[in-house]
């Protein structure tokens, strides 16, 4: 089986969120079971600066490598991607998106053509993609070289669906006016997620509760009624984390190694990032973390209604990412009125994750929404017990520990609800024979991507043979 990957971030070129992670070890993994894979990317100016050599083949495309053969090939152009921001910057997303987009899903398609790299499936990715179902059906399909190319659609997070002006649909070159209205149309401008939803054979999410809340109005980001109509057509199938990178016994970022053996190792970890953030080095003052985005649907809203009480519950809290100014800001006063309790980093820095990660015993995740999330995984892989909302991928992986589950869960999404399953979290954590064996359950649970990649290549034969 031969799959084109066409994404636009990987790690470690380029990344803004787990789209990068599932696409540079989703195909990791399935080149362990045989199968042969290719990644078609931009080129972001970060591209060359990683340890992985990139070699230019000509003034359009570069090269790379995953894996131990999977090439990664670089759509290379200066105006539309040697910026700054892969989508935008502090103004807000570029306003020629569209065009940056379709670009590099034309020349994706030209590329492998050129290469002579022909996929039975190409697996798309997110709107920054979804041009390619299209231009497949309508402009290349016709070419003998595509004929039997399947198409797979992967929704990485609904909200984020590439829209722009009406205007914008001239630009894509497509004869027929009346596929404006039958698949960009979206209340008055260009929506090119919808194009790819309606154009692709088969379209998968990155959880099965995902799959099923965006076919809702509450979560169907003004799409439900175009999902609905595929709706026998979008299967879940759950993220993974890359176990390699992702490890305590063997992790570079981390102060001390350690493994569910010697778990008592971890409290190294927690006196070294108490110290590094600036906390007192108490061991029994529960630490909890919080690594993110700092956004409306990371629900830093409800974050900030529990931080005035940091020192009534005795507990410690760090918090890293960045994000929307309103949110940075908001974190920033109340880190200020106390900072021996909070510990702000408003940055992307992966080395302090993981040490984040290690250090800390309870994870927040209090998101409106998760399509999937993957912090909830590596936390359990750490020895860490997450504390989430229970949507999307986190009601696919955490469940109440009081009912044998593996974690903190609440049911209502509201402040009142976020400080009750806190308060029961630190209930739990200060009885430490019930926390130790919720810890000691949490290093049981294998999110690798090994069970998902096995389920993508049942999925990617069945395309095959349709």
């Amino acid at each position: 089986m031969k799959v084109a990957f066409c994404t636009s971030e990987a790690v470690p070129f380029a990344k803004t969120g787990g789209l990068a992670d599932v696409c540079a070890a989703l195909p990791i993994a399935l080149e362990k079971l045989g199968h042969q894979l290719c990644v078609v990317m931009p080129q972001y100016p970060g591209v060359e600066t990683t340890s992985l050599p990139v070699e230019i083949i000509n003034d359009h495309v570069s090269q790379s490598q995953l894996g131990d053969h999977i090439p990664v090939f670089f759509i290379r152009h200066e105006k539309y991607f040697h910026r700054s921001g892969l989508y935008g910057d502090r103004n807000g997303d570029y306003n020629d998106n569209v065009q940056r987009f379709h670009y590099f899903c034309d020349q994706a398609l030209q590329v492998l053509q050129a290469l002579q790299w022909k996929a039975d499936v190409i697996h798309c990715h997110d709107w920054q993609t979804s041009l390619i179902p299209v231009l497949l059906r309508y402009r290349f399909g016709h070419e003998g070289f595509w004929e039997k190319t399947k198409t797979l659609l992967t929704i990485h997070n609904l909200a984020y669906q590439g829209t722009g002006p009406a205007g914008d649909y001239a630009g894509l070159g497509f004869a027929r006016d009346s596929l404006y209205d039958e698949l960009f149309e979206f209340y008055g401008q260009i929506n090119l997620l919808k194009a790819g939803i309606m154009t692709s054979e088969r379209i998968t999410t990155v959880s099965p509760q995902y799959a099923r809340e965006i076919q809702t109005r509450e979560l169907g980001c003004g799409l439900e009624g175009v999902l609905a109509k595929r709706r026998r057509d979008i299967t879940g199938i759950l993220n993974g984390i890359d176990t390699r990178l992702w490890n305590p016994e063997t992790d570079p970022d981390i102060h001390k190694n350690y493994s569910p053996r010697q778990v008592a190792d971890k409290q190294a970890n927690k006196a070294f990032i108490q110290k590094k953030a600036g906390l007192a080095c108490n061991p029994d003052t529960p630490l909890f973390g919080l690594v993110g985005r700092l956004s409306h649907q990371k629900g830093i809203d409800l974050l900030a209604e529990i931080l005035p009480h940091v020192e009534e519950w005795d507990i410690q809290i760090i918090i890293l990412g960045n994000g929307e100014k309103q949110y940075e800001d908001l974190l920033r006063a109340a880190c200020a009125h106390a900072p021996e309790r909070i510990a702000l980093f408003l940055e992307f820095n992966e080395a302090l994750a993981h040490q984040i990660y290690a250090g800390c015993d309870i994870l927040l995740m209090p998101s409106r929404y998760e399509p999937c999330g993957l912090n909830q995984l590596i936390a359990l892989r750490y020895g860490v017990i997450p504390l989430v909302f229970r949507t999307g991928g986190l009601a696919d992986t955490i469940t109440p520990y009081d009912q044998g589950g593996n974690g903190f869960v609440f049911d209502t999404y509201s402040a009142n609800d976020f400080k009750s399953a806190l308060r029961q979290a630190v209930d739990i954590y200060r009885d430490k024979d019930v926390f130790a064996a919720l810890r000691v359950k949490a290093f049981s649970y294998d999110f690798s991507w090994d069970s998902s990649a096995r389920l993508y290549a049942d999925f990617y034969q069945q395309m095959v043979a349709e």
